[in-house]
């Protein structure tokens, strides 16, 4: 296990060298995105039209965060992760296309976008649930917001943020992951723990 500190734009080079259990922490720009916006930003490649921001080299963040407004400033009070596997059918996609370099969330995500982080260098940060405080503290300012016709939660709110983390990478570049190891390893178990209850 090993700490970096990551600036964004973040390059492949930089992914590359992560692995799983390492932890991270951005500073630079964030974005949220949730399946809503997945949605729009790939069908706006699809026809063509161009999107209100780039998502290149960032870090796009599963979230829906509670914001508040005085006067036209925006503040995000809380920024808690969502469930990833919300966006797993369109994440591949989503990397393939926008060329965003480490996914936030919690949970984990499947094997399709395993398999686009390995062919793209891409790499997943859980992020604690629960501790959307914990988040809100590292954003220093919200440096905008687009799309907000989808509903706060599902707008993109591009964020400025200062060591966001801890990250811990879950699943790396190389197609290791953490989700599917510890699977793994409980099913493994599960005779033993069978055995033991004497079922």
């Amino acid at each position: 296990m090993a700490i970096y500190k990551l600036n964004t734009p973040i390059s492949e080079e930089e992914v590359r060298k992560l692995y799983v259990n390492d932890i991270i922490y951005i500073t630079g720009t964030i974005i949220t995105a949730r399946d809503q916006a997945h949605k729009r930003a790939l069908d706006y490649i699809k026809q063509g039209k161009p999107l209100p921001v780039s998502f290149e080299g960032l870090a796009i963040y599963h979230c829906g965060p509670v914001v508040s407004k005085v006067g036209d400033k925006w503040t995000v009070v809380a920024a808690g992760p969502t469930t990833s596997t919300r966006m797993e059918t369109l994440e591949y996609e989503f990397i393939e296309n926008f060329k965003a370099r480490v996914i936030i969330g919690k949970g984990g995500m499947g094997r399709r976008t395993v398999e686009a982080m390995k062919r793209f260098g891409v790499v997943y940060g859980a992020f604690v649930g629960g501790a959307g405080t914990l988040a809100a503290k590292a954003i220093k300012a919200v440096k905008g917001v687009e799309w907000l016709d989808l509903g706060v939660p599902e707008a993109l709110w591009i964020l400025n943020v200062e060591d966001f983390g801890p990250l811990i990478v879950a699943i790396d570049s190389h197609g290791n992951n953490l989700f599917e190891e510890a699977i793994k390893r409980a099913e493994e178990r599960k005779p033993l723990i069978y055995e033991k209850l004497g079922v």
